[in-house]
Order: structure tokens, then sequence, then C-alpha cells
């Protein structure tokens, strides 16, 4: 052998060295000492889709941060997964007046914070009179809470009593006691220095961060993980009297990919996984043995178009004028083609969507909807009464203005099936002469946009869903901080708007069920025939899941991991 080649050859060496060391110092960052075997006898091993935007829970409105302090907080009150009905948790009782109007709820002695202070009803009070109701604390839990524009005043009896007096009745006042409890010992100061909004940002010291959920944090690496430890404090325990959760830890891997994170998954790396269709088909077809598949039908959640209405918004005029013109958006529902998204994309595992709520929800969920099928005469039809034709043959429709018919979508890059459906709605929009142009950027970029900067045309997205409509009320109140299409407004900006309003107020007042289901009723008709927002496809829920746990549940309310502080790893 040359001199040069043995000098190449022992450079080549260094360098295989050198990246099997630096791999190997990101595997152990991931799987420390004290949290990783062989295994995996000690953790459940999640996907996130992206980075959460924050670690705070009383400002979150996005699920990359909800996944995770869901596990960090509870509330008052839970929900039976099976029965939809209220459950005691940190509240051990409570009873109400003949009124309805005052609640009052004992909460459970003993009850401590993950640093092992005591959490009391000052606590509680802390977290409805400092925080939700602070005006300078933008948040979605203050829309929910607030009936006829006037806070609930909360009242400390003794530290384990508390008060609740509603302005007017409240119909589901205790499922809204699911609201997370937040610690006043610690943020009391940061509060009172008006810096709450910013608190528990990415950046902050996993300590500093105090919950009463099952979980605390341990460490965060942004865009690789966020791992959760048990918390010792946590009040839960089995019916043998072990304290929960049994799981020590939960790995939530930030993997943005669908594709990476399914490879993931048969490669061992990740426990669980919600499926895309394609997926699921994939893997009942392999028969893999150590894998569990679950179908829980049509999703709660809902996925939609929706066009920017906001007049101060950095749109163009013109575009603000179609898009708050009924006949435009009416063509644009003529323009999806769900079933075909749901044969194509979906593989037969998804149903048309035109309202706001699932099939899924059952009882609020109405039929009484406008449809507007896929129908690309009636579209041109519209557009034409509009004033659009192609006045320079290029194929691309124009306003009477010669402003050009193009328009641009934004949706998360992390979502193939969203791309997909962008991919679908572009092509059939460019056969009547609509340029839609379409691209993926960072889900938290995205709801950034949606919520603050206002920069969009028109957004694909979706919202996850829920049982009582109230709970969707920020969206849905004109005043709203997720009113997408126009958020905040000061006074309804259309007639139909003020129905809405108008709904919602009375809606959560009443407390006969049927009185509010036909309340309800009228506001999905409302909101399918006057389109703010364009429904698409419901996807079937599909999940995936390691056969190595012992006591899931699947609900169709709750999910697949609803109880996962109950859940145990096998003995082999």
């Amino acid at each position: 052998m040359k001199p040069a080649n043995k000098w190449f050859a022992s450079l080549l060496r260094l360098l295989v060295f050198s990246i099997v060391l630096i791999g190997s110092l990101l595997w152990f960052s991931f799987y420390d000492s004290d949290s990783y075997n062989p295994i995996k006898d000690r953790m459940i091993v999640l996907r996130l889709a992206s980075d959460p935007k924050s670690f705070n829970p009383i400002v979150a409105q996005e699920t990359s941060t909800t996944s995770v302090t869901s596990l960090l907080f509870e509330g008052l009150v839970r929900i039976d997964p099976f029965t939809q009905q209220p459950l005691p948790n940190l509240a051990w009782k409570w009873e109400v007046s003949e009124d309805g109007r005052r609640w009052r709820f004992y909460l459970r002695k003993g009850l401590k914070w993950s640093d092992g202070f005591p959490l009391t009803a000052e606590d509680v009070a802390f977290t409805f009179n400092s925080l939700i109701f602070n005006p300078a604390i933008p948040n979605s839990a203050k829309e929910i809470f607030t009936i006829d524009g006037q806070p609930i005043k909360v009242e400390i009896k003794d530290e384990y009593t508390i008060d609740f007096i509603l302005p007017d009745r409240f119909a589901p006042f205790l499922e809204a006691m699911t609201q997370e409890i937040l610690p006043r010992h610690i943020l009391k100061p940061i509060v009172d220095r008006g810096e709450f909004s910013s608190a528990w940002s990415l950046s902050v010291s996993p300590g500093d961060i105090v919950c009463n959920g099952p979980y605390r944090l341990k460490r965060f690496v942004p865009g690789q993980f966020v791992k959760l430890e048990a918390n010792s404090y946590y009040w839960r325990r089995d019916r043998d009297g072990t304290r929960l959760p049994h799981i020590p830890q939960v790995v939530m891997m930030i993997i943005p990919s669908d594709d990476t994170a399914l490879l993931k998954f048969l490669e061992g790396e990740l426990d669980f996984l919600s499926l895309r269709p394609m997926d699921y088909i994939l893997l009942k077809k392999r028969h893999l043995k150590d894998v569990r598949l679950i179908n829980l039908g049509p999703s709660l959640g809902t996925n939609f178009l929706v066009f920017n209405q906001n007049p101060s918004a950095p749109v163009p005029e013109y575009k603000l004028g179609w898009f708050k013109d009924i006949r435009f958006r009416k063509a644009i529902a003529h323009l999806i083609d769900r079933e075909g998204i749901i044969r194509t994309i979906y593989s037969g595992l998804g149903q048309a969507q035109y309202g706001p709520l699932s099939e899924a929800n059952g009882f609020f969920y109405s039929p009484d909807l406008c449809r507007y099928g896929f129908d690309k005469k009636e579209a041109l039809a519209l557009l034409g009464d509009m004033g659009f034709k192609d006045r320079d043959g290029d194929g691309i429709l124009e306003d009477e203005a010669g402003h050009r018919l193009v328009l641009s979508l934004v949706t998360n890059a992390n979502s193939s099936e969203r791309l997909q459906i962008a991919s679908i709605l572009a092509r059939d929009m460019r056969t009547v002469g609509i340029d839609l142009r379409y691209i993926g950027i960072d889900f938290n970029d995205l709801v950034t946009r949606l919520t603050s900067s206002f920069d969009w045309e028109i957004a694909l997205i979706g919202l996850t869903g829920g049982f009582d409509p109230h709970f969707g009320k920020n969206v849905w109140s004109s005043k709203g901080p997720l009113h997408i299409w126009y958020p905040r407004e000061r006074q309804p900006a259309t007639d139909w708007e003020r129905q809405v309003d108008e709904i919602f107020e009375t809606a959560v007042k009443e407390l006969d069920r049927e009185k509010r289901k036909a309340l309800y009723s009228r506001w999905q008709r409302i909101i399918s025939c006057r389109l703010p927002v364009i429904y698409t496809v419901t996807p079937s829920r599909l999940f995936a899941l390691k056969d190595r746990f012992e006591g899931i549940k699947p609900s169709p309310y709750g999910g697949v991991l609803h109880n996962i502080a109950e859940l145990k790893i096998k003995t082999k």
C-alpha cells in the first residue's frame, strides 16, 4: 500500500469512529442511564408531529402543546371515556343549588403539587381569578367560562372547599371543570410581573414546571423529543393501592414526517401511532404478531378550508371582497370532490362532512345541513355571476377589475394527507380556471399565522372536536380568539354571525337537553349554509399499538391512551 493510501485509510477510520461516537452520544442523550434498558421496560414511546409551542396549558391553542400538557395537569373533574359523564378528580364531590347557579366543590385532602407543596382551594381560585379571567392574559378558556359577557365568581370557603357563583345557568358546567388547575405559589410572582403569557416557554428548566398530573417534565430537546417522568406526588392509586402511573416514563419523539413515523414504528422505536388509512391497510396486510390495530370509527375532529376575511390581515382588498362573497365560497364548496378524496387518499376509510360536527358526536349531531356537492358547472355559474371570466384566454379567470383568480393555500407540512387534498383541490380548480397554489409549512408557524400575524389567504386545517358544542365557543363566537376567518370581532360582522352568538349564549343556559340540541342544530345549519369554513372529509380514527401493554381499553370517546396512567408493561 502506498503512503498516500495509508493516510487516506487512517483518515477514513477516524471519520467512521467520529460518526459512531457522535451517534452514540446523541443516542444516550435520548436514552440516558436512568431511562433506558434494552427491552424498554420503563417507558412508552409516542410521537409528536412537531415541537410544542410552550408548556403553558392556559395559553395553549395547538395540539402540539396540549398533547404534552394533558399529561402534566388535571382539573377538578374528569370525563368518563365510555359514558361521557363527569367523574370526581381533584374534587371528590360537589353540590349545586336548586337554581343551578352556585356550585360547591370539595377538594381531596392531601393533594400535592409535583414539588410537594399542598394543592388547595387557593390554587383553584388563582387559576380562574388571576389567570383565566385576567384581561391581560389572552386565553381560550375565558370565552368558554363567560356567560352573557360576565365571568364566573370564584370564592374560597376553606382550604379544601370552593364555590363557583354563575351569573346564570350553565348547562355544561361540570364538563367544563376539566379545566387544568395551576400552582399559585409558583405562578403568582410571574403574574404580578406581567410575564405569565410568556411563562413556561420552551427554554424553561424542567424543574420549574410544577404540575399535578401523572407525569412531570424531565427533559426537552427541540426537534428530538419530550421526556416525561412519573410524578411521585400524583394522588391516584390503582385498586391494589399502588400509586399511579405504572409506567415510569413517557417519551414523545418529535417526528414531523408521517412516513418516517411509520418506519420508526415498524423498527420498534415507537410504541403507538395514529395511522393514515394507507398505513392501516399496509399493517393489516402484514399480519404483524406484535402489533394491535384499532379502528374507532369516524373521527370527532374536522378538516376544512377557511378563507381569511379579517380586514386587518395583509390580504389584498379585492381578495377580501371575494372571500366575503357567499357566492365565491359556495363555488369553492362545489369544487371539493369529497368522494374522490375518500377513495384515493383515505382508501375508503372516511366519510364526507358538510357541517361543524362529525357524526361521531352522536347526540348533538344534526343531519339537517346545506350540502354543496361536487359540481363544476354550478361552481362556474356562481363565479360567472360574480363577474369572473377568462378575459385574456390564458385559462385563468379574472374578476371585473382584471385581477387573476390566483389563490394561495397553506397547510401543515407534516400532514401528507392534507398536502394530498390540496393537490386534488388544485387539480380540480385548475379545470375551471382557478390557479390554486399551495404550500406546507411548520405546524407552529401555521398556528402563528392563523392567530397572530394573520398572514394567510386560505388554510386547510382541522380542529380536534368534542361532544358539547359549547366548548367550541372560542371558535364560533364572533369575539373568540379562534374565530379563524376573523378573530376577535368588535361587533359581529354579519347577521348570521350575530345569530350564532345568540345561539351559544342561549344554549349554554338551557338545561333541557332536547332544547339545547335544537339550538345547536340551528347553528350547524347556519354554518353549513353560510360556509365561513368549508368542510371536506372526516377520516376514521386508526391506530397501531405495540402489544406489550396491559390495561388498554379503547373508547370511541376517549381514544386509545385515555388511561395511560393505568397502563402496565407486560412482564415476560
